[in-house]
């Protein structure tokens, strides 16, 4: 292994995930989904993931990927968090986030 493949793989390893609050809009329709994840850079893919599987356990938001197609869904950062000394308290915060949200778009659960 090379020192730059090895030092890529250390920066890989060492990189800070990001708390946040996202948004998942259908074009074809009113419908908005919020969500909160302790990995922005992450959860997107897991999403799309379970909804090409068929098998995200959020039931409307299945359903317009189904009806309408992928390309109808929207993906976007709504709010990231500052670091929390701990998981609990960026847990919290991240509850009281996407409550705040949820509420302010009129938007279910994802």
């Amino acid at each position: 292994m090379t020192s730059d493949r090895k030092a890529a793989i250390a920066a890989y390893k060492e990189r800070k995930a990001v708390a946040g609050i996202f948004v998942i809009r259908c074009k074809a329709s009113p419908q908005t989904w919020v969500g909160q994840t302790p990995n922005l850079d992450k959860i997107q893919n897991r999403i799309w993931f379970t909804l090409r599987q068929g098998s995200h356990t959020c039931r409307s938001l299945q359903s317009a990927w189904t009806t309408h197609g992928p390309d109808s869904l929207t993906f976007e950062e709504c709010e990231r968090l500052d670091e929390e000394e701990t998981a609990y308290i960026r847990d919290a915060r991240l509850k009281e986030r996407a409550v705040h949200w949820r509420k302010e778009l009129g938007a279910e659960v994802v």
